[in-house]
């Protein structure tokens, strides 16, 4: 009887998902330099270079779905720029990144923002496999594997309908806690006023982060990370790239276009079926299929992520990587001697 072959085609997340890191690491140290200088697009344009200088001779033919720069007119790695060597034969992958999530706190030296890059790989003759939400903002709200359960046995409702302190209380019976022990994440933002009233009011208790909201929405999923919840209007770009670490996780998001003013409303209206400014995407809907990598450097310290740290000539990054296909979680500390580590930048070459 034949042996089976080595690799299938299923083994090509496997063979390169360390590149992805390799990416991630190299522009947290590259961010790093930067820290509490207030130049934060400096930092991000140091993060980009860093990605870029990877990605150059990465034998992958990767697009680039989910970007940054056009909310905050940052520099960045652009919706539609092509990343790899795009040599013929090379695998097909929709890429979401945010070489810096928390520009703003690494450019004041605070904690919360992570380098993070999300992958998944597109099969033979489709167009994509992640979604684009063209809004800048989304209202989210993103929760753990129990919840998942729980909301399952009530036929998924939409959450975003309910009032909070029905939210609050359904979660801490999934969780088996009592209400003024669960944790909920949300941004410090005026627009948030609200949701930090309802969760005073609830007792429950209430963690607010100043930038940078993909490690909030992940870390319900994340075992031990203290967050049950989180809720808030940010990103709609941070969405997708969070959804592509639940689907990994075993964790949800409910998603809905989110508009600060009627200009707004009124240009995205112009751009997608009626149906699609109320539509609610979940995991599922923002990364399609059963394909979905993600991996993340800290830079400085979060709930998801340790940051960067130098002693003398070493730096220890801290990274997370996990794909969908095989549910490993993997927990990445490495050391850096950077008398030797050559950082490859396109910069430079």
């Amino acid at each position: 009887m034949p042996l089976p072959p080595l690799r299938s085609p299923l083994d090509l997340e496997r063979l390169i998902e360390f590149e992805f890191v390799r990416a991630t690491e190299n522009a947290a140290l590259q961010a790093r330099k930067w820290l509490g200088r207030g130049e934060k697009e400096l930092a991000d344009a140091a993060a980009c270079d860093a990605i870029y200088g990877v990605f150059d001779i990465l034998d992958i033919c990767g697009e680039v779905v989910i970007g940054e720069g056009i909310k905050d007119n940052a520099p960045g790695i652009f919706v539609g720029e092509h990343l790899g060597t795009w040599k013929p034969g090379a695998p097909k992958f929709n890429i979401a990144l945010d070489p810096i999530d928390g520009t703003t706190n690494v450019g004041k030296g605070m904690p919360n923002s992570i380098s993070v890059i999300a992958a998944a790989q597109v099969p033979d003759g489709a167009p994509s496999a992640m979604v684009n939400i063209p809004s800048f903002y989304s209202h989210k709200i993103a929760y753990g594997p129990a919840m998942v359960e729980a909301l399952a046995k009530e036929d998924s409702p939409c959450v975003l309908d309910w009032s909070l302190e029905k939210l609050m209380t359904f979660t801490a019976k999934a969780l088996d806690k009592n209400l003024e022990d669960l944790v909920v994440v949300t941004m410090d933002r005026p627009r948030h006023k609200h949701i930090v009233e309802a969760v005073r009011a609830a007792g429950a208790g209430l963690r607010m982060i100043s930038d940078g909201d993909i490690t909030a929405a992940v870390a319900p999923s994340i075992p031990g990370s203290g967050v049950d919840l989180y809720i808030g209007m940010g990103g709609s770009p941070e969405a997708v790239l969070t959804a592509a670490a639940l689907k990994c996780l075993g964790g949800d998001m409910q998603v809905r276009m989110w508009f600060q003013d009627e200009a707004h409303r009124a240009e995205i209206a112009a751009q997608v079926p009626a149906e699609d400014l109320t539509r609610v995407f979940r995991k599922d809907d923002l990364v399609i299929g059963d394909s979905a990598l993600f991996c993340a450097t800290g830079i400085t310290d979060s709930t998801l992520l340790p940051g960067v740290t130098l002693t003398g000539h070493r730096a220890e990054t801290h990274s997370i990587l996990m794909r969908s296909r095989s549910g490993t979680v993997r927990h990445i500390t490495a050391v850096h001697h950077l008398d030797k580590k050559v950082v490859p930048l396109r910069s430079e070459r």
